[in-house]
């Protein structure tokens, strides 16, 4: 925390947090899904799959990883705000296997309202957070706009042979989620009066982390789909996987890690977001919950989430070797389809 202190709060300007302010995946997916087909044969991962980023191959040796992320503040502090957006926007590359070298930013701002030395902050965060990830932030764009909205478009690097998408999980693959789920909840429930500074400290950490070890540990291991879970949350985004893939797939409720903390907001309304509402009618028509799985657990794994963690479909004599816990499997089935335990 930087403890820049602000007249006007950043979240108190956005209509939604983060990720969450995504537009619905039940509406979306169908007309990206609709666009015509790229036929470009350099291009090795498109919009066909709902991936984290396109990939476009430069040589035999080298292929170019692209994404963009972009959002409105999720934490009321500017440079934590930057530090976030970053983190989440590298992360794209990551769930692609691939290792970031260049960013440029995208700034919507309110420059009159709230000052230059807020914004100055926010770029900040950005810079040092691409820094820490080997990569340099080269230019950008901005606009004017009463909300602000800050991120990058990022490129990438990864050897076509080592390109992890999320079209590849077998039946018997276990699933490891590399971050706990929570972020939504706790940011959501800070600005409605009802997070302390601890909590809300707990997430930003988890969500400023870099998942450059875990994109790393998953090549190591063999990993054969990857995704990161953002504002679709871990079920939405797990049916994109298993879809892509022609599987199904089951969820251990009670194994999936939660922020502490994120779990008691999760059992009240307190923590639940107009996106992580959305995510769960999403998720309805292709998922089934046993009956004995908890409430708190239901919304956790809905749950918004920003710059959350890589889920990594791994043989399962593998998943020790990757920074988290398995939380399901992939199974035979009708794809997408996932089933809650």
């Amino acid at each position: 925390m930087t403890g820049v202190s602000e007249a006007v709060a950043l979240t108190s300007l956005s209509h939604g947090a983060g990720c969450g302010c995504k537009l619905p995946a039940a509406r979306l997916l169908p007309i990206v899904r609709g666009l015509p087909a790229v036929t470009d044969p350099r291009v090795l991962v498109g919009s066909a799959s709902a991936d984290d980023a396109a990939v476009f191959r430069l040589s035999d040796e080298q292929a170019l990883v692209m994404t963009m992320d972009f959002f409105t503040p999720v934490v009321d502090d500017p440079y934590d705000f930057g530090v976030i957006a970053a983190a989440n926007a590298l992360s794209d590359v990551y769930a692609m296997g691939g290792v970031p070298v260049a960013a440029m930013n995208i700034v919507a701002f309110p420059l009159e309202r709230l000052g230059g030395d807020v914004l100055r902050e926010i770029l900040r965060g950005g810079a040092d957070t691409v820094r820490a990830a080997g990569a340099s932030v080269v230019g950008g764009h901005s606009i004017d706009d009463p909300e602000p909205k800050y991120g990058l478009a990022v490129n990438g690097l990864v050897h076509p042979d080592e390109l992890l998408t999320n079209a590849g999980a077998r039946p018997g693959d276990v699933l490891v989620l590399t971050k706990p789920l929570g972020v939504g909840a706790i940011v959501t429930a800070r600005k409605r009066g009802r997070c302390d500074d601890a909590l809300l400290a707990r997430a930003v950490a988890t969500m400023a982390e870099l998942n450059a070890a875990a994109s790393a540990a998953a090549r190591a291991a063999g990993a054969h789909a990857v995704t990161d879970v953002t504002g679709f949350g871990l079920l939405g985004h797990l049916h994109s996987l298993a879809l892509s893939s022609g599987v199904a797939a089951e969820v251990d409720a009670a194994a999936v890690p939660a922020i502490d903390g994120a779990l008691e907001l999760l059992a009240s309304d307190a923590g639940v977001s107009g996106g992580s509402a959305g995510n769960r009618a999403y998720a309805e028509p292709f998922t089934t919950f046993a009956a004995d799985v908890p409430e708190a657990r239901r919304r956790l794994i809905c749950d918004a989430t920003t710059s959350g963690g890589l889920l990594v479909a791994v043989p399962a004599e593998r998943a020790g070797e990757l920074p988290g816990p398995v939380v399901g499997a992939i199974t035979a089935g009708t794809p997408g389809a996932l089933r809650v335990r």
